[in-house]
Parts: C-alpha cells; sequence; structure tokens
C-alpha cells in the first residue's frame, strides 16, 4: 500500500482558544468547505461532529480533542474547469477544548501537531485560556496562524483585538487580513498579500468573489500592506535591500519568505471573519498550506535510547525506523480502547506487531482505524507524518513510545499540570463497586489530569481534577458510559507541604528478633529545593524530580551502595505524609551524609524505615509549612458591578492585579486562594444580574497565613 499524499502535502494542525471563542463553529465549517460533511452543524443545536459526546452537546461546550482528517485543493489553485479534481492538500486536525478544567487535552495535542490556528473573539480579544494555550505552543515551539472570528458580533473590533494579541501575546503578530466593516455590516475581508477582496456567496458561503478593493478601503489597505512587507523583507537580506531601493518583492518572494518567518516563529500571520456567518474560513485554510509546516519543515524528533541512554533523533521519512507517540486514549462503546497516536518516521501496517519501548512490552497491531470524530475509518497502513489510533491495546499509556524493536528510541514524554481539587467519591450499591473500581481506572488511563488514589486512614476513594467542572464530568461519565452510580462529597483542595528551614536528624533503626536482626542507621540534612540554573548540570551524586531532590554524598562506603535506593525510598514515602496535616510535601531536597551497616542484620527494609524516621524528624525541625493552590481569576462584568466583585474578591484573600476596559465591560483580574473560589461562578453571576462571568486557572501553590493552617490542621484531626 502507497502513501496517498507526499509528506509536503500533509499539515497536522490543532484549533485552539478560549472557551466560545468559535473553534467547533470554525472546526464545522472546515468539514463543510473540504467535503467531509454535507450539512454544518451548529453548536447551540447539538449537532456538531467533533462536539460528540453528550455532555459536550447538552453543554454547549469541548470537553475531549476529537481528532479529523480532511483534503483541501486551495482556492488560489486553477481548478481543471471546474470539474471535480483529487484536493492537493491531507489536513489532520485536531479541535481541542477551551475551558481551563480541560487544558491536558491541548497540551497533549500540541505535542503532536506541526502547527496550530488560534482562534480568537472578536469581542473579547485575548482571554485567560487564550493566554495558556499560547504559553503551552511557546513550550513546543509550535509555528501559529491567528484567526479573529465573530467579527459580526455587535461590539466586535478587529483593530482592538489584533492590539490585545501585541500587548498580551507576541509582538511580532502581523496583519495579513483586514476587515470590510463590522458587526451587522461586516461584508468580507482584504487579502493585503495580494490586495484584493473577497466576499463569501451562495450556499453557506461556499463561493468566494474575488473583486477590486472598494475604494472607502483603498487607504487604509494601502497603509497596513506597507507595515506588511516591511515587517516580512525584514527577514531576507536581499528582499529588505531591494525593497528600500525601491523595488517590491513579488507575491510569490513574500510568502515564501512569511512561511519561513513563520516556521520560525518570529511572524505570526493574523487573519479575520466570521465562522457562524461563514465567512473568511476557506482563506485560513489557504494560509494553513502557505504558512504551517509539513512534517519535512520540523526539526528531527528527539528521543532516548534505552539501551544506552543516548539521545537519538528520526526524521519525517517512511524510509527510517517506525516511530511514534502515544498521545491519547479513549473508550470506545463498540471497539473498546483506542490509543490515538502520531507516526514520526517509519510505517506501520496492521497485522504486525509493535513494540511499546517505554514499557518493554510487545503486542499485535490489529486494528488500525483514521478518526472523524467519533466516527471510524479503517486503514492497513500508517506513514510517516500521520495520525492514526490503534484498536485494543492492553499496556500502552499516554505518553509511552511505539518503535522498531531493532530500532529502539524513546520519544519525550508529555508533561502536564497536578491536580488542584479533589473529590470523595462511594458507590450506592454493592453492586456498583466493582465496577466503580473499573470505571475509575479507565478514565484515569484517558485523562492523565484525573488521579485517582485511596485515604489509608478513613478507606475513602479521593479523585483529583483540574477544577468543579473536571470532576462533574467525570462523575457524570461514570454514571452514563459505566452505568455506575456514587455519591460525591464536598470538593477538596489539593494542599502541599514544604519546608521552610534546614534541619539535620540521625536515626538508628535496629531490631533483634530470634533469628536474623534488622540495623539500618542514617543521618540526613534537608533543606528547601532550589531551582536548576540554566544551562547548570546536575552532579553525579544528584538525582532530581520534579518535587523532590535526594543527594548521595556517603564517603568510604559507610552505607553499601545497594541500601542506597532503600534510603531514597524511605524518604520519598514520608513525604508522601507530610509533617503538619499529612498533605503530601514538596520541593525538598534531601542529603545522604552519614550512616553505618551491620555486616549481618543491614538489610533495605531497615534503612528504608531509618530513613522515613529520620527525614520525618528532620521534617518537624525545618518549619514546615502547608501550601495552598492560589488561582488566577478573572471576572468580567458590566462598569456597575466592578464594586461588589472586587470587594467580594478581597473578602477571600484575593489580590487584585489589574483592571481593564474589554468593549463595553471592565476585567478584574486576581490571585485568590483556590479554597475561597467553590461555588464562586453562581456568586458573580448573582452579584452581576446573570451578566457577568468568570474564568480561573491554577497559577502556584504559596504559603497558607497562620490562622489558615490551624483551621486545616484541626479539620484533618
Amino acid at each position: 500500500m502507497n502513501r496517498d499524499y507526499t509528506l509536503d502535502k500533509v499539515r497536522n494542525f490543532g484549533i485552539i482558544a478560549h472557551i466560545d471563542a468559535g473553534k467547533t463553529t470554525t472546526s464545522e465549517r472546515v468539514l463543510f468547505y473540504t467535503g467531509m460533511t454535507h450539512k454544518i452543524g451548529e453548536v447551540h443545536t447539538g449537532e456538531t461532529v467533533t462536539d460528540w459526546m453528550e455532555q459536550e452537546r447538552e453543554r454547549g461546550i469541548t470537553i475531549t480533542a476529537a481528532a479529523i482528517t480532511c483534503f483541501w485543493h486551495p482556492t488560489y489553485l486553477p481548478k481543471l474547469n471546474g470539474t471535480t479534481i483529487k484536493p492537493e492538500y491531507r489536513f489532520n486536525i485536531i479541535d481541542t477544548p477551551g475551558h481551563i478544567d480541560f487544558t491536558a487535552e491541548v497540551k497533549r495535542s500540541l505535542r503532536v501537531l506541526d502547527g496550530a490556528v488560534v482562534v480568537f473573539d472578536g469581542v473579547a480579544g485575548v482571554e485567560p485560556q487564550s493566554e495558556t494555550n499560547w504559553r503551552y505552543a511557546d513550550d513546543g515551539n509550535v509555528p501559529r496562524i491567528c484567526f479573529i472570528n465573530k467579527l459580526d458580533r455587535t461590539g466586535a473590533s478587529f483593530e482592538r483585538s489584533f492590539a490585545s494579541i501585541l500587548d498580551r501575546l507576541n509582538k511580532n503578530a502581523v496583519r495579513i487580513q483586514i476587515p470590510m466593516g463590522s458587526e451587522e455590516n461586516f461584508a468580507g475581508v482584504i487579502d493585503l498579500m495580494r490586495m484584493k477582496a473577497y466576499y463569501f456567496e451562495g450556499n453557506m458561503g461556499m463561493t468566494i468573489r474575488e473583486e477590486e478593493i472598494p475604494a472607502e478601503y483603498m487607504e487604509e489597505a494601502k497603509k497596513y500592506r506597507a507595515e506588511l512587507v516591511e515587517k516580512i523583507v525584514e527577514h531576507d537580506e536581499a528582499q529588505m535591500a531591494a525593497y528600500f531601493e525601491g523595488t517590491e518583492p513579488s507575491l510569490e518572494e513574500l510568502k515564501k519568505t512569511l512561511r519561513k518567518a513563520t516556521l520560525e516563529v518570529k511572524l505570526i500571520p493574523v487573519m479575520t471573519g466570521s465562522a457562524l456567518k461563514n465567512k473568511g474560513v476557506q482563506l485560513v485554510l489557504d494560509a494553513v498550506v502557505d504558512y504551517l509546516p509539513s512534517p519535512l519543515d520540523l526539526k528531527p524528533v528527539h528521543g532516548i535510547d534505552p539501551r544506552t541512554g543516548e539521545e537519538i533523533y528520526r526524521t519525517a521519512s517512511d524510509t527510517e525506523p517506525f516511530a511514534a507517540l502515544a498521545f491519547k486514549l479513549q473508550n470506545d462503546p463498540f471497539v473498546g480502547q483506542l490509543t490515538f497516536f502520531r507516526v514520526y518516521s517509519g510505517t506501520i501496517e496492521a497485522g504486525s506487531y509493535i513494540y511499546n519501548a517505554t514499557t518493554g512490552d510487545k503486542e499485535r497491531l490489529g486494528r488500525i482505524v483514521r478518526l472523524q470524530a467519533d466516527k471510524r475509518e479503517e486503514v492497513k497502513k500508517v506513514f510517516a507524518g500521520e495520525i492514526a489510533a490503534a484498536v485494543g491495546l492492553k499496556t500502552a499509556k499516554t505518553s509511552h513510545t511505539f518503535c522498531d524493536e531493532a530500532n529502539p528510541i524513546i520519544l519525550d514524554p508529555i508533561k502536564f499540570v497536578a491536580p488542584v481539587v479533589s473529590l470523595r467519591v462511594e458507590p450506592k450499591t454493592k453492586a456498583d463497586q466493582e465496577k466503580m473500581g473499573m470505571a475509575l481506572k479507565k478514565l484515569s488511563d484517558e485523562d492523565p489530569t484525573f488521579i485517582v488514589s485511596s485515604n489509608a486512614e478513613t478507606n475513602e476513594t479521593i479523585i483529583s481534577g483540574m477544577g468543579e467542572l473536571h470532576l462533574e464530568i467525570m462523575v457524570d461519565r461514570m454514571k452514563r458510559e459505566f452505568s455506575v452510580d456514587a455519591n460525591v462529597g464536598k470538593p477538596q483542595v489539593a494542599y502541599r507541604e514544604t519546608i521552610m528551614g534546614t534541619a539535620e536528624a540521625d536515626h538508628k533503626y535496629v531490631k533483634q528478633t530470634g533469628g536474623k536482626g534488622q540495623y539500618g542507621h542514617v543521618r540526613l540534612t534537608i533543606k528547601p529545593m532550589e531551582p536548576l540554573v540554566e544551562g547548570e548540570k546536575l552532579k553525579k551524586n544528584v538525582k532530581r524530580y520534579d518535587d523532590f531532590e535526594f543527594i548521595d554524598s556517603i564517603k568510604g562506603g559507610v552505607i553499601p551502595q545497594e541500601f542506597i535506593p532503600a534510603v531514597e525510598k524511605g524518604v520519598h514515602e514520608a513525604m508522601g505524609r507530610g509533617i503538619v496535616a499529612g498533605y503530601p510535601m514538596v520541593n525538598v531536597s534531601c542529603e545522604l551524609t552519614f550512616g553505618s551497616y551491620h555486616d549481618v542484620d543491614s538489610s533495605e527494609i531497615a534503612y528504608k524505615i531509618a530513613a522515613s524516621m529520620a527525614f520525618q524528624d528532620a521534617a518537624k525541625r525545618a518549619r514546615s509549612v502547608i501550601l495552598e493552590p492560589i488561582m488566577k481569576v478573572e471576572v468580567i462584568m458590566p462598569e456597575q458591578f466592578m464594586g461588589d466583585i472586587t470587594g467580594s474578591l478581597s473578602s477571600k484573600r484575593g489580590l487584585i492585579e489589574g483592571m481593564e476596559d474589554r468593549g463595553m465591560n471592565k476585567v478584574v483580574r486576581a490571585m485568590v486562594p483556590l479554597s475561597e473560589m467553590f461555588g464562586y461562578t453562581t456568586d458573580v453571576r448573582s452579584m452581576t444580574q446573570g451578566r457577568g462571568s468568570m474564568m480561573m486557572e491554577f497559577d502556584h501553590y504559596d504559603v497558607v497565613p497562620p490562622q489558615v493552617e490551624k483551621t486545616i490542621v484541626e479539620s484533618r484531626k
């Protein structure tokens, strides 16, 4: 089986945005214009292709990332006498959620995508989740195109939205389009590259009419065209020299230079339109072809050889050894577990065996499917640069690497944010008990930010997630998909503990029984963990994790090398149950400085117990404190309610960081402890007569005030 589309004709991109900016509406137009659907589904009627879950259609929001494959022939390329021809390009698109509670979907999608179309609401401009998603794209150095949507809405302003992108996201954004009119007078767009006006007519805007720019927009178009050309030629010395001598580059030269700058994330093209009114979406697809990367434009993917630990790379080619990354699991009621994966190099066929380099397991790859949201199309073979899903893999998890067994590689894993909100759940009946365990396991396999744990003291099952809505959806899915009824406790905050000072402790664990005894002796020094300086390399005796550092400073073999891992394990387990209120400890550096051993009685368990007790002793004297999650909160409301909102945020231990105008509304930004924010969305609505809205995302952990710590400790007794 040969590949349908060469690698240079493939585009893998995501559609990302703040909630309600129009991502799913844009995705539906993409499916319609590329011929994948014959009817446009709307979010407000619950008929969209990409929002296929019942919970998504009921709430009108995207919860899970949906993958779709479609094909496109750019509008500017000639068509053969109006006859149907094979599309030139293949698009693999992921429509992602915009709500902060489902941010893991955006993070993992951007990890495997080559580019992104970032959608903005033309009224609101840059919103909180726009900034978070932008940060994720920056982390992955993902090239972007911006689409300022909803220009037909009352209060919409292309220039204000564009200014917010420059101010809050990136100074290198450039207009490649400007609108003709706005609000109810929005008529079409002007392409500054071609200096033409485009109107969208006929059935669902399918007919694109190219005209000369109307006289009333000509001065504005010339002004912004000159700005655009200057920005582009800055990235090519020859073009810049010719431009200053009075020779403007040709359209093809400008496109080539803009493409290069976009791929290097040095320029970000900005477009505009209204997806709901069917204006401008086709030109965005043209821009995806012109400016977003194919797999060939990317640097070779980085990985580690599991046999040697050396860095290795794979280039996007069908002839390279097979390497793919599993980025998402999904339970399908008809075929079982689907494992989404992105192929970076090589090819794989259905029916062959797939090697999981992360676990060392080998499984038969029975079926491969290509996804159209919740529908499946079976394929026999997938090639480099493609996104597909494997059916029925038993051991695969998110971030696992599939590869050629003879040429193993482990690709860089996807890093997720730790959950901040917890709930207690218990099955309603004995019949639900067994089903609940299975349901929670499947859901936590699907979503790495959904953590299931049990409280050893109370024997309760605790579920943790990114927010109240996240956990509400998970409990709802348990009921609908797995027929499990559960009682749910009140939301709980995921507190942490840490130390503020330095302390040393020496502990000797000696236990003599009838036969062989137990002997372990360690001396530990603990202190707050310092952040790594950029470029700094760890010493050989240092092991560093996200929230813990272990330093082995044993000299002269006073503790045999085989017992050192047991000491580290003992410390790590002790950190799991903090000193102040039993919450997990973070950001601790622990140094093993001295100890002793017994030729006969020393054992791993003895050193583990000794280390655990020494750590607890030291932590008591190192000024242990409780940390609480602090949330970045943004409240949008009409001006007359601003006093009530700022007052309520201050009463919740909130720190007001700033206020600004956004259209006809006011925006208040604040940092507020999560423990004070449960149910605040309802409070905002009641304080603003239903006209206000709130967005909240985790920002950092901070030390709780003494009076609050006292309350927390009392509640844990």
